[in-house]
């Protein structure tokens, strides 16, 4: 395994066609999906000479977490799709990379199974459900088990016209369960109807589309652990969120599976940087292929990024294995090229790093 195409070319045969589709595809016509990955493409490096790159340093700390790499894995729903040990093997993989593990409301294995097998830092992903009492317990179970965050996936009132699962008519396997909520508020996830997305029916029958600003301060209230926002992509809502007492921002457009021709996750980075001002970290993901990605996105004040496909495909690959070769793997690459531009620490990284293409030029 070279780079993560190696990991996509060696998942795609292993997995059914629809499970594929679903983990591959975006909404629409997939703009953004391929915009996120376009523009990363488009980013010229500068680089800097005779400086003693010697020894490169990708270490961090994140919300008090030591990190070894700046390279996370964001919230996928239903690793048991990709692999039987599902995000068990996804943790165990994480751990001894030194990274970052972000696990999804819909998990598919245990909210506990998966802290027991993690030797690195967990945060837990929430949708706003509308019944409010199965997320005051998961919050309640995530702090007992030792998650260090709750993130709330904001961008997603209802899911985006995700045109492959329609087509596919795609359902969870009822053999795949998001195991950490009750059957019934999960069972329309598993119902299979012709030229419609299973996933599509349940947001819409559970997901909760009145939530405002102002519901922030009742989850806030369930546990002392650190809110972090998901899919923010604007200054104006990075403001907002910091009037709300948010520790963290993760500037992502759901890996284009949301709103199609939404700004690029990383068009929308530093607008973010900026109204954010040093406040509180602010994380990436869509579209980080690459530890060039990673330098590119730390380069525009990223605190870390986040990988979702990518790790699915490992995890497809070679379980707990093939997730801990993809986040070495990246790490080495930004280690790499943070030696060839003549940036050792991680504090080297600013705006003089990188060129950003003209808006007009795409």
């Amino acid at each position: 395994m070279l780079c993560t195409d190696d990991y996509r070319a060696l998942a795609r045969p292993r997995l059914p066609a629809d499970v594929w589709d679903y983990i591959d595809g975006g909404s629409g016509a997939e703009l953004t999906l391929d915009a996120n990955r376009r523009l990363f493409d488009r980013v010229e490096l500068r680089p800097r000479v005779l400086v003693d790159v010697s020894v490169c340093d990708t270490a961090g700390k994140l919300l008090g977490a030591t990190l070894a790499t700046p390279v996370g894995i964001a919230p996928t729903a239903y690793h048991r799709l990709a692999h039987p040990d599902g995000e068990v093997a996804t943790a165990r993989g994480a751990g001894p990379a030194g990274a970052l593990f972000v696990v999804s409301i819909f998990a598919s294995r245990s909210l506990e199974d998966i802290a027991a097998a993690a030797t690195g830092p967990l945060w837990l992903q929430l949708y706003w459900l509308r019944r409010r009492a199965a997320l005051a317990e998961l919050a309640r179970r995530a702090r007992d088990a030792g998650y260090r965050a709750l993130v709330l996936t904001v961008d997603a009132p209802r899911i985006g016209q995700r045109l492959r699962d329609a087509r596919n008519g795609f359902a969870v396997d009822p053999g795949v369960r998001a195991v950490n909520l009750d059957d019934a508020i999960m069972a329309s996830s598993h119902e299979h109807r012709e030229g419609a997305s299973a996933i599509a029916t349940h947001a819409a029958q559970t997901f909760d589309q009145t939530v405002t600003w102002a519901d922030l301060a009742w989850l806030r209230g369930l546990t002392d652990l650190p809110l972090v926002l998901k899919g923010v992509l604007t200054a104006e809502d990075a403001d907002r969120a910091l009037e709300h007492g948010v520790d963290a921002i993760i500037v992502s457009n759901h890996g284009g599976r949301q709103l199609d021709g939404a700004v690029p996750a990383l068009r929308a980075l530093p607008e973010v940087v900026a109204a954010v001002a040093g406040r509180c970290p602010v994380l990436l993901d869509g579209g980080v292929r690459h530890g060039r990605d990673v330098f590119v996105a730390l380069a525009l004040g990223a605190s870390a990024v986040l990988v979702g496909r990518p790790a699915l495909w490992a995890l497809a690959a070679d379980g707990a294995d093939g997730v801990n070769g993809l986040l070495t793997m990246l790490t080495g690459e930004l280690e790499h090229t943070m030696a060839l531009a003549g940036r050792p620490r991680l504090g080297d990284l600013g705006r003089d790093a990188v060129l950003l293409p003209d808006r007009r030029d795409g």
